[in-house]
């Protein structure tokens, strides 16, 4: 016999269903976690201008190693640690997954991120993907729900960003990329694919230079291999702690947030390799860190 449940029943068993929904997204996402073999693939697909050279496309291997940070009820931190080998470690970008966050930092173009209220309605049930660089400043955010269908279970998302590392210091034709991005978790590990669009901004009108696939293939593989990668991260991990936090106090601090693309020649990681270098060989005070890790920031960010 089937039961009656009234809309007052309802009401008070909702808060429970959605926990319930928020626990089993919170495991997909510890899904991302392990030690991977990638294989990064990219290529031009559609141009608007029949004169337009399509650039080569891009495929390269790599090992990551991912784990979380920071974990708290509605906050996952993962961390992406890639292995050119066992003596070179480099600490990667990071993802940050928040539930139903009221806030977006959406990328404008020329470095510049502007603060976008979202509405009650439209967060409710979603997970908000935050990517950092390698320097932990910010690249992008977009929010959506995990759906689980037809023995699928995938996010998906779109957001404007910076040009991709891999572009960034070898073209100029375009300022901005709108990202669509679609994690599937899969029986090996896991599929990051890419519906990306190069986008021309200028006073503010876009205009459409090249779309892009791209697929980022996780596979898994025995968690050994990245023993080099966890050490590194141990050795590391209170220099990155600081700078974290040091982010959140100057995005927190205003609506928008203005960064300079080099200070004495040099990017914001290079001017932090150089100060972790010396944390840790002149055994400095965490005060004196912080300190060191002002003085970049406040260099690098417009006032």
């Amino acid at each position: 016999m089937a039961k009656n449940y009234t809309l007052a029943t309802m009401a008070l068993l909702m808060p429970f269903l959605l926990n319930a929904q928020a626990k089993s997204d919170v495991q997909n996402i510890k899904k991302l976690c392990g030690c991977y073999d990638v294989k990064f693939e990219y290529a031009e697909t559609f141009r608007t201008d029949s004169a337009y050279q399509f650039h080569k496309g891009k495929i390269a291997n790599a090992k990551e190693f991912i784990f979380p940070v920071e974990e708290s009820d509605n906050k996952i931190s993962l961390q992406h640690m890639l292995i050119v080998s066992e003596q070179h470690i480099i600490k990667h970008w990071r993802e940050d997954w928040t539930y139903e966050q009221p806030e977006l930092l959406s990328y404008q173009g020329d470095n510049k991120w502007e603060k976008e209220h979202i509405a009650p309605n439209k967060i409710k049930g979603t997970w908000t993907q935050t990517i950092w660089q390698v320097d932990d400043m910010p690249r992008y955010q977009g929010y959506s729900k995990w759906i689980e269908n037809n023995n699928k279970t995938y996010w998906e998302s779109t957001a404007y960003a910076p040009l991709p590392r891999r572009e960034y210091t070898t073209r100029d034709d375009y300022n901005l990329m709108k990202r669509t991005n679609k994690i599937m978790v899969t029986d090996q590990g896991w599929l990051h694919e890419q519906d990306n669009e190069k986008i021309i901004r200028e006073n503010g009108h876009d205009s459409l230079l090249v779309e892009e696939k791209g697929y980022n293939r996780y596979t898994k593989i025995a968690d050994s291999e990245c023993a080099a990668a966890k050490g590194h991260w141990e050795k590391n991990k209170d220099f990155w702690s600081i700078v974290r936090n040091k982010w959140e106090e100057y995005i927190s601090a205003d609506a928008q947030l203005v960064l300079k693309n080099k200070v004495e020649d040099q990017m914001m990681f290079e001017h932090f390799y150089t100060l972790a270098y010396n944390w840790r060989t002149e055994n400095w005070s965490n005060k004196k860190l912080e300190k060191e890790i002002e003085n970049v920031m406040d260099q690098f960010v417009v006032r």
